[in-house]
């Protein structure tokens, strides 16, 4: 057996494999309730074998949202509408489930990206952001309300809940999101956060309220759920977030009990620079996991069966997250299967279109 298709546990979940989708905007929600798109969405990604599926950035509150059109979990009608996707996909497809809990933060109140991304007024549809600091993402943007003890405390209660949430619909992992930029991240990043009180300027106090909302989400479920961070191990802004900087928060959410980190990057700053290119962020995943020992989750133009499972034989990783890539092939894992000699869980209706050359791929 490859080491792709050898199981991994996270906290008390077992995972069949080490395939993860990666989560994935949509932005086809109608007032942060799931729609019929999120049912097909996920109806076929849950039928491609990955071990775990993590739910795309699901706002905790409607200010949290990066669109008007982003998923929420706030409300009982928001819990109602994506509990009847999941339950519906659950009677074809014994995958994992996890969410990803985010907060947009400054980046909130967006266009849709086929709409261009800007920032939607708030007479036109949209809020005014809550953030670290009355920073704003681009110059053009509504500078958004730094968030006072009483904005944080709000916020922390709001994942807590979130978390309740998922856990009641039967999320088997709660992911949260502290990349790409959102609220958290910029809590972290001295470029975002320019507080003079407890939560701004030294490392220790940057970290403070992302490690408080991580102790909160914790605390809300139950022992059996773990929980993922997803972090940005670099701004690629000089005097921004940096992998040094990640480490540290790594180590401190090691020492509360974290099951596993994701690793990303950037999306904090429009001065990034970025050299895009095939696995370009696994060096940041092999350093964390080689400091922390955390379990690491790599991402990031990882495309092909080979590269994943070379990844994971060095040792770099503990598992292997696919976004746009398993978006263009839903059925990615069959065909890594396949390549590596392996097998993969196909639904019982699928079976027949196994090749003949490889009477042992699906089980």
């Amino acid at each position: 057996m490859s080491d792709l298709f050898t199981p991994l546990r996270l906290g008390q979940l077992e995972l069949d494999n080490r395939i993860v989708i990666a989560p994935m905007c949509q932005y086809s929600a109608k007032d942060g309730a799931a729609t019929d798109w999120h049912l097909m969405h996920l109806g076929n990604l849950a039928l491609s074998g990955a071990g775990l599926l993590i739910l795309e950035a699901t706002g905790v509150e409607p200010e949290a949202r990066i669109s008007p059109a982003d998923l929420g979990l706030w409300s009982d009608a928001t819990e109602a509408a994506l509990g009847d996707v999941i339950r519906r996909i659950r009677v074809y497809s014994p995958i994992k489930f996890g969410i990803q809990l985010g907060h947009a933060g400054r980046k909130a109140s967006s266009q849709v990206p086929w709409e261009g991304s800007a920032q939607v007024p708030p007479g036109a549809g949209g809020w005014v952001p809550f953030g670290p600091s009355a920073v704003p993402f681009r110059p053009e943007d509504v500078t958004p309300i730094a968030l006072d003890a009483g904005g944080l405390e709000r916020v922390k209660t709001a994942f807590a809940d979130t978390a309740r949430r998922a856990a009641r619909i039967g999320f088997e992992a709660v992911e949260i999101h502290g990349a790409h930029g959102y609220l958290l991240h910029q809590f972290l990043s001295p470029l975002s956060n320019q507080r003079t009180d407890a939560y701004g300027g030294s490392l220790d106090n940057r970290m403070r309220f992302p490690l408080e909302v991580y102790e909160a989400v914790r605390a809300a479920l139950p022992a059996h759920i773990p929980v993922i961070m997803r972090v940005s191990a670099t701004d690629w802004v000089e005097g921004g977030w940096d992998l040094e900087q990640t480490i540290a928060f790594a180590h401190a959410l090691k020492d509360r009990g974290l099951d596993a980190i994701h690793v990303s990057s950037g999306g904090l700053s429009q001065l990034q620079q970025i050299p895009v290119g095939p696995g370009y962020q696994v060096p940041f995943a092999a350093a964390i996991k080689a400091a922390t020992g955390l379990p690491t989750i790599a991402v990031g133009l990882i495309t092909s069966p080979t590269m994943a499972q070379e990844i994971l034989a060095a040792g770099e990783a503990d598992a292997i997250a696919l976004a746009r890539g398993i978006l263009y092939d839903p059925r990615w894992p069959w065909h890594a299967a396949a390549a590596l000699g392996d097998s993969v869980h196909a639904a019982p209706q699928y079976l027949r279109c196994q090749p003949s050359g490889l009477r042992h791929l699906f089980r």
